[in-house]
């Protein structure tokens, strides 16, 4: 008996052992590269490039990348741009997404393939989007505009948005609206004061969602704008030279562009948590 107790602890060590080796190297390929970009943010020219692993690791920090970037680049205007259009498309696609996604989960709108065609948008690259768009943009002259780009945001983000928010429309018990009904509640009023409350975990995963992949979009980005939309993801982008690379100037625009997601994600994780586990456990 007790060697079978023994048999048991030792395989729950073993467990225990390979769930923090896996979640050990799955933290450093999430960490790693984030910790090297802001490794490399306030390191110098000589240190980015030096062969040697103590001067990559050890090294003594300068501001130098930082002062360049916000000097020689209009890092804030585009750092603006990308503010002004990710939660303009955002607040668009949510306008749209929340009515649409309770239709399709109370009264199946369409009889499945309004829905169906609505998610399918997503289902094919955005570059196959991208010549009709522009030739019709430049048509009706929303080339290098910032509601251009708000509104092909707002494009690829509304099936993604309905898509989340019907399952979340989906698990509210249809017997509380019934019940608000009976106490004299109209349509509207049911949809704001009693649904909306409930899925509100849903609409702040779906809004966090939505501004990320908005904050970080690059192809959209450089193909619709110039110089007034230019995006921080563009600027970025252009640090990268055929002659040369600005490695430090580049992980230091990296370094802030990242901030404003992980403290949204941060400030916003209890609503995420509870959205992706929104009607998981029943009964």
């Amino acid at each position: 008996m007790r060697e079978g107790e023994k048999l048991k602890k030792q395989g729950v060590t073993f467990k225990r052992v390979i769930f923090w080796v896996i979640t050990i190297l799955v933290m450093i390929g999430i960490l790693g590269p984030l910790l090297w970009i802001y490794l490399t943010a306030f390191k110098s020219s000589a240190d980015i490039f030096a062969g040697s692993l103590n001067r990559q690791l050890i090294f003594t920090p300068t501001l130098e990348n930082f002062k360049r970037l916000f000097v020689q680049f209009p890092f804030f205007k585009t750092l603006g741009n990308t503010l002004i259009m990710s939660l303009g498309s955002t607040v668009l696609v949510m306008i749209v997404a929340l009515p649409a996604a309770y239709s399709f989960a109370r009264w199946n709108t369409g009889g499945g393939h309004i829905l169906f065609n609505t998610i399918a948008s997503r289902m094919f690259p955005g570059v196959v989007a991208s010549i009709p768009f522009f030739i019709v943009f430049r048509h009706i002259d929303l080339l290098d505009k910032h509601i251009g780009i708000i509104l092909l945001y707002m494009y690829f983000n509304v099936s993604f948005a309905t898509f989340l928010l019907y399952g979340f429309f989906r698990d509210v018990p249809v017997e509380l609206e019934q019940a608000a009904m009976i106490d004299g509640y109209g349509r509207f009023n049911i949809f704001r004061k009693v649904v909306l409350p409930l899925v509100l975990p849903g609409i702040a995963t779906t809004s966090v969602f939505c501004i990320i992949w908005s904050w970080n979009e690059f192809l959209f980005a450089f193909l619709f704008s110039r110089k007034v939309a230019t995006t921080v993801t563009v600027l970025i982008s252009s640090f990268w030279g055929s002659i040369d690379v600005q490695y430090g100037t580049m992980a230091a625009g990296a370094a802030i562009s990242i901030l404003p997601t992980l403290i949204a994600a941060w400030f916003m994780q209890r609503y995420i948590v509870r959205g992706l586990t929104f009607g998981a456990v029943k009964g």
